[in-house]
């Protein structure tokens, strides 16, 4: 460029950027990207099961996946486990193995007799991979890399359960940075959550260890920042118990990293009761036990969960020879992905329909326009590109000037790009005197949102963490709705910005543009630039199930004696007193092959019902239990109680409401004729409301019960499903049982049509 020339475009431009001659002429408005479709299991055709998915999006543009230790190709014939899987994508649905992390004999010395690697969680800081996992003997281990794929260094134990300062599973970790740049590592299992905060290369643990989160087998955490908010994401119940897993993902949410977090109910999860909060449940179709999440946003801004579950028609492996030379029964378990909606400042799965079983509408992986930069095909480039292993091919100025697209956005959108050495990525760029612009600003180490209108330039900033490491890749997204616009800095695209700035863009700036890189002077990086049309939110939650006309022939109000009910291992101690059932718990139970307690039991209604009872319960010691059943045999039957159960690790108690199912297993090898397991609903209370929803599904001539509980009557938490083959009827029942000691008082027992036989029947 001649100098004449240069210093006219200078002038023009008051950030006093060059702009590619080509960029000047009116840019056609490029088409909108199109989403991918899938059906679950994504990893179907690739492995057998992938469990405990961590994922994030590599610099060079793809998708990495990584999972538990487990026995991925046994379908093929592949004998024994791989370790640590890893599997890369284009678009989060097609997946292809990558490898492992490690071979059978390439194991660390550190690892216990009989170690099996578990649960990896993936971050991208200070311009390495920080790969962690657990140990399923005890402890965090930590690898760093270059790329996705490594080479990977051992940096040792994070956390040895001899030290851990958390009471129970020194496993389930991952990490989190905070805004201002502070690292943190969350783990814990069976049954407390905990958070430590981490030092600035993350890589060794500081300061106090605070515990979070405490529940009934919860484990599995996951936090995002979002709105304010902090939200811990678990899950609790079963993992891995084939067609009994119990698996819930449920959340909290603090303005605090450390705590304390609440459910929409505002239980505190360091309460010593089940919680609400169910992010995603069994909801009753081919999925069992939903859960250990991970959260992956797509390039329109929409938010997925990555997760596990189990096929309900062929959940278990036969017996393998595990990593640690050890016979296992596993369970499978492939890799998920659904849309998370954010509903009323909350995280839920399809607005609550659970997990999905057929074709949906997936992520947006594709741009409107944009580059990974690999080649410059739609690109108005005044930049050379350059490559590294991780990135590949990126754009690295030679000089102060704008690299832009060739076509233009309009509208809604999000705009993103990874960046370095103090470039500023380009949101909207209509000519010399008239762009937004957001900088990694290395002098004034902030986050620098310039807005530039006719000429004038107006600035929106955020500081940047001290030590912010400049020289490495950043990614910043910037989301425009209506004339919102949001900027965040982070390294990875997990939701943990360390920065970010919202502004309302004057009437003014226009709303289409080129986007692109800008730089200040030389040596300024650029890569993976792209725009997409921002995705539109979900508002509205699926409507919970409703209860429809009352069947008094099936219901009672304990104001006297019913002839409708009838005993098994019949009671002497029972009494109606101030029209309640008072029932004192008996040292007996009902649990595989122990069938000891009495049932209360009467003709449930034909058709589809729901039952409902008001319980109050006094239980103080471990495993004392109360409430309804749906009852077949002492070896088949759903059970929705408030139950007593201990607190792993500790001295206390934790009150549930505990939705099992009891039924048999032949699929597990050898086969265990009956099998009993525990799902998890919301709060327990002194007096807790109770329902069981019963459908037949006829289609798959399958008993569908869907639990929910309450603790004033009318606002429920409706939590998952349980299923069982249909064999025969069930009668509606009553339980009061484990440990001697307390005293249950069933106010009423009150059957209905479900809403939609409510409906058919008018």
């Amino acid at each position: 460029m001649k100098l004449r020339t240069w210093m006219a475009l200078a002038a023009l431009a008051v950030a006093g950027l060059v702009t590619p001659a080509s960029a000047q002429a009116a840019a056609p408005v490029a088409p909108a990207a199109a989403p991918t479709s899938y059906t679950n299991p994504v990893s179907a055709g690739t492995v057998d099961t992938f469990p405990d998915p961590a994922v994030i999006r590599g610099k060079d543009g793809a998708w990495y996946a990584y999972g538990t230790t487990n026995p991925i190709r046994n379908s093929s014939g592949e004998a024994g486990e791989h370790i640590l899987p890893v599997l890369s994508s284009p678009d989060l649905v097609h997946w292809t193995y990558r490898g492992d992390v490690y071979t059978p004999t390439g194991k660390p010395a550190y690892w216990a007799a009989g170690t099996r690697a578990w649960a990896p969680d993936i971050r991208y800081l200070g311009g390495a991979y920080h790969l962690t996992y657990a140990l399923s003997t005890g402890g965090v281990a930590l690898l760093t890399g270059p790329t996705p794929l490594g080479p990977w260094t051992d940096r040792g134990l994070l956390v040895r359960p001899s030290d851990s300062g958390c009471p129970t599973g020194a496993i389930d970790q991952a990490l989190f940075t905070d805004t201002g740049g502070v690292n943190y590592l969350y783990w814990g299992s069976y049954d407390t959550l905990c958070v430590q905060q981490l030092s600035a290369d993350a890589t060794t643990r500081v300061g106090e260890v605070t515990q979070v989160g405490r529940g009934r087998r919860a484990e599995g955490s996951f936090v995002v920042h979002r709105g304010g908010y902090y939200y811990l994401f678990f899950s609790d119940a079963g993992c891995c118990d084939g067609a009994f897993s119990g698996y819930t993902v449920k959340v909290g949410r603090s303005i605090s990293p450390k705590g304390p977090f609440v459910t929409p109910s505002g239980t505190d999860l360091m309460a010593l009761t089940s919680k609400d909060g169910i992010v995603l449940s069994a909801n009753g179709n081919r999925w069992i036990g939903p859960g250990h999440n991970a959260i992956a946003t797509d390039l329109a801004g929409q938010d997925w969960l990555v997760y596990h579950a189990i096929p309900a028609g062929e959940p278990d492996f036969p017996p393998v020879t595990g990593a640690n030379g050890a016979t296992l029964n596993l369970t499978r378990r492939p890799l998920m992905i659904d849309r998370l909606d954010w509903i009323d400042g909350w995280p839920v799965v399809r607005a609550g329909a659970g997990p999905s079983e057929t074709a949906q509408t997936g992520p947006v992986t594709s741009w409107a326009v944009g580059s990974t930069f690999d080649s410059l095909s739609g690109w108005s480039t005044a930049w050379p590109t350059a490559t590294d292993p991780d990135s590949g091919g990126f754009l690295s100025a030679a000089q102060r000037s704008f690299s832009l697209s060739d076509r233009a956005v309009s509208g809604d959108v999000r705009v993103e790009g990874d960046l370095r050495s103090g470039a500023g990525l380009v949101i909207s760029y209509a000519d010399p005197q008239n762009h937004v612009v957001a900088w990694l600003d290395r002098g004034g180490q902030r986050l620098d949102v310039a807005v530039t209108v006719r000429g004038r330039r107006s600035d929106h900033t955020a500081a940047l963490p001290s030590g912010f490491p400049h020289a490495t890749w950043h990614t910043v997204a910037a989301e425009r709705r209506g004339r919102n616009l949001s900027v965040e800095v982070s390294a990875d695209r997990l939701r943990d910005p360390v920065a970010s700035v919202a502004l309302t863009l004057p009437a003014a700036v226009a709303l289409t543009g080129r986007i692109g890189a800008a730089a200040t002077a030389a040596g300024a990086a650029a890569d993976n630039i792209g725009a997409a049309p921002l995705y539109r939110p979900v508002t509205q939650r699926v409507a919970d199930p409703a209860v429809g006309a009352p069947l008094p022939a099936y219901s009672d109000e304990f104001t006297g004696a019913d002839p409708a009910w009838s005993w098994i291992r019949g009671r002497d101690d029972t009494t109606l007193t101030g029209g309640a059932l008072v029932w004192p718990t008996q040292a007996a139970e009902l649990h595989t092959g122990t069938n000891t307690a009495s049932v209360l039991a009467r003709t449930a209604p034909p058709g589809d019902f729901t039952v409902e009872t008001r319980l109050t319960f006094d239980g103080t010691r471990g495993n004392q239990q109360a409430g309804l059943l749906l009852y077949q045999n002492d070896d088949r039957y759903f059970k929705l109680a408030h139950s007593v159960l201990p607190l792993s690790g500790t001295s206390q108690v934790t009150h549930q409401v505990e939705f099992g199912k009891e039924g048999e297993r032949p699929t597990y090898t050898p086969p265990i004729a009956v099998a009993n397991a525990p799902m998890f609903g919301g709060p327990a209370a002194g007096t807790t409301w109770l329902r069981l929803r019963y459908h037949f599904d006829a289609a798959h001539n399958e008993d569908e019960v869907r639990a929910a509980s309450s603790v004033d009557g009318t606002v429920w938490t409706w939590g998952g499903v349980w299923t069982l083959p249909h064999t025969g009827t069930y009668r509606i029942g009553l339980i009061s049982m484990n440990a001697p000691g307390a005293t249950a008082s069933f106010d009423y027992v009150r059957t209905y049509l479900n809403g939609a036989d409510a409906t058919a029947c008018a």
